[in-house]
């Protein structure tokens, strides 16, 4: 296995560098250490054919400009929080608002868009980057001083990229990170996702309210279009007059509360390509966002934006945490140590049919 670098840019006086891991099996995963931001990840699809899988650009420019966050770690809290305001041991702390009045994925200058330190590495089992960053007391309104570190392992005999995230605080803070990855597995963006198919094991799901933070009440996924257990076109939620889809965009931007039991993978397939993707988590919920507002006067290495192009699967704890203690607790205290994983496995299907719920 490699681990190539490349000079990506300069932001804010800081070198920005292209990392690029390969295993022998035309298996290749490329980031940077701006936001870690997952630049492309190529995978072979049935004939063996190895394409792009995930949004993204070619300039560091494009991902400064990004309001998507194509790829990125968000945090310190991914997802939305009301008002911005978050009670951490019994103190109410004011966070940056960086959306409609909301914070959004750790704020404006949250762990998307600051140069991290990068150190590539290579085990017997796999190669991949480590990346580092202090979070300073106050950054975006946080409490603490925060060390965080994520590492992107490649696996050597398989297709899968692991993600873990560690971190520690002299202070009570929130903590919640993940990766905002937009999965395409047609390749190289053939077509958009409304065709995928997900498989999700998750029982319940999160009603949004108007302003699309949660109000707090889990409702079942039985008999609705949030039924993914025993997998669904995305297509039927976009096109569903459901009113959450519809308040969402026509589609899905929902927690997801998943089932913990051994062997409940969340499954994203393309039958067209051939490819699968297979997600395992440490997280107890998942928010699916199915790329319902991703149009707009841009373009993705030569493809016109628009919605559905991709979708995220964003392994995380349930967001506004803070405001309902039904959710359980995003706090991580002083001296405590965070740490969660994420697997990303890559395979192919051939071309077996994939059942399709009426």
């Amino acid at each position: 296995m490699t681990v190539q670098q490349q000079a990506f840019g300069n932001s804010g006086g800081q070198p920005v560098t292209l990392y690029t891991i390969k295993n022998g099996q035309g298996f290749q995963v490329s980031c940077i250490n701006y936001g870690c931001i997952i630049t492309e990840i190529l995978a072979p699809d049935k004939t063996g054919q190895p394409e792009n899988v995930v949004l993204g650009f070619d300039s560091l420019a494009e991902y400064e400009r990004d309001v998507h966050y194509l790829g990125a770690v968000a945090g310190r809290f991914a997802g939305r929080i009301k008002d911005g305001a978050a009670d951490i041991a019994g103190a109410r702390h004011q966070l940056g608002r960086n959306a409609n009045g909301y914070h959004l994925h750790g704020g404006a200058g949250g762990f998307h868009s600051v140069v991290w330190n990068a150190s590539p590495f290579e085990e017997p089992v796999g190669a991949g980057v480590d990346f580092t960053y202090m979070s300073l007391d106050g950054e975006e309104g946080y409490p603490g001083n925060l060390e965080m570190k994520v590492r992107y392992m490649v696996k050597q005999n398989r297709n899968e990229l692991i993600i873990s995230y560690s971190g520690t605080s002299d202070q009570p803070t929130l903590l919640n990170p993940t990766n905002h990855a937009y999965f395409n597995l047609s390749g190289n963006l053939k077509r958009d996702v409304l065709d995928h198919h997900l498989q999700l094991p998750s029982d319940e799901f999160l009603e949004l309210g108007a302003d699309l933070l949660p109000t707090g009440t889990l409702l079942p996924v039985a008999g609705t279009v949030f039924d993914l257990r025993d997998g669904n076109k995305i297509r039927h939620a976009a096109e569903s007059d459901h009113q959450q889809t519809r308040l969402a965009g026509h589609g899905y931007d929902h927690p997801f509360v998943l089932r913990q039991a051994a062997g409940n993978a969340i499954l994203l397939a393309d039958e067209e390509s051939g490819r699968t993707l297979s997600v395992a988590t440490t997280e107890p919920a998942i928010v699916l966002y199915t790329g319902n507002g991703l149009g707009g006067p841009y373009s993705l290495r030569g493809t016109p934006a628009r919605n559905h192009l991709g979708l995220c699967l964003e392994t995380q704890k349930l967001p506004d945490s803070s405001r309902h203690k039904n959710f359980g607790s995003s706090v991580l205290e002083a001296g405590q140590r965070y740490h969660s994983e994420t697997s990303f496995s890559f395979c192919v299907l051939g071309s077996i049919p994939i059942e399709e719920k009426s």
